[in-house]
């Protein structure tokens, strides 16, 4: 059994090689897997569970305390254990922020390099580790590019300017997003930041930030000019705002949902799309990224 602490299991890893295995990983049996939200007011505990025929077993426990920064805590912590698919054996104890980092920025990216294959212009909106983690992976995938950041304060997105180079703090979103190729957001936000109206053709929107019931990034019209992705159709469609609501409501439908990865070949657009992918996550999604960071640790 393997110990793997955030340092030394980022030490190997490569941005490109992840978007590869997730890509593989939805080669293998479609994964079984298990969700359960516990909420207190803003607080959630969020448990999933994957299990992947010929891949191996995952169980990943998040807490979300919106409230811990104010304290001195990580709003978000938990802890991810991978067993072996053969014995069910505990096969390894990784860092949960290491396995969320890289799952969670991975997965925007895979989608972004399948819709928007070549990009000059990356507008983050949102600021925080989720933000950062895209500003690396999006470094990665699309070396050339200018970033800019938009945060709800100023000395945020200044914070990741400073940072990182080809990068700059912007106080304008609607002007930032007219200009941009790609967007993406990683809010807490509840109402929507995107207005549909701010976007062009040939851009590609890729959210990641609503992750429960009452949270949405984009509004009713960016979905109705979109082509619309997402990473899971059973972790996005009847859990997350982005998407349930706009369900519910009958705005959208679901067989407007084009694609979800075990589909990828459909993730495909034209040059005047404008596209939209739903990150939602799901344990398949950690299970996929811990065997990779496993198998890069061993090597």
């Amino acid at each position: 059994m393997q110990t793997i602490g955030f340092e030394d299991g980022e030490a190997g890893l490569d941005w490109l090689a992840l978007c590869d295995a997730l890509e593989a990983g939805h080669q293998f049996p479609k994964g079984s897997i298990e969700d359960s939200f516990l909420y207190r007011g803003d607080d959630t505990i969020l448990s999933r569970a994957a299990w992947i025929d010929g891949l191996g077993a995952l169980v990943k426990t998040a807490t979300v305390f919106p409230g811990n920064p104010a304290r001195g805590r990580p709003m978000i912590g938990g802890a991810v254990t991978l067993f072996d698919d053969q014995t069910g054996v505990l096969a390894a104890v990784i860092d949960f922020t290491l396995v969320t980092k890289w799952k969670t920025a991975g997965d925007s990216l895979l989608a972004a390099r399948k819709l928007k294959p070549e990009a000059d212009r990356i507008l983050i909106v949102g600021a925080g580790t989720v933000g950062r983690s895209v500003r690396e992976a999006f470094g990665a995938g699309y070396p050339g590019a200018e970033f800019a950041v938009w945060n709800r304060t100023q000395a945020g997105a200044e914070a990741i300017a400073d940072r990182y180079p080809d990068t700059k703090a912007i106080t304008d979103l609607a002007d930032a997003v007219s200009e941009a190729d790609i967007i993406v957001t990683g809010t807490m936000s509840t109402e929507p930041v995107i207005k549909g109206a701010w976007l062009r053709p040939g851009q590609h929107l890729n959210m990641i930030g609503a992750y429960r019931p009452d949270m949405r990034e984009a509004d009713d019209e960016a979905l109705l000019r979109s082509k619309v992705f997402v990473d899971s159709r059973d972790t996005t469609l009847g859990h997350i705002g982005e998407l349930k609501i706009p369900l519910e409501q009958g705005v959208i439908a679901s067989d407007d949902i084009v694609a979800d990865y075990y589909d990828i070949a459909r993730f495909q657009s034209d040059p005047e799309d404008i596209t939209l992918f739903k990150n939602g996550g799901g344990a398949h999604l950690d299970l996929m990224t811990a065997h990779f960071i496993l198998s890069r640790y061993r090597s």
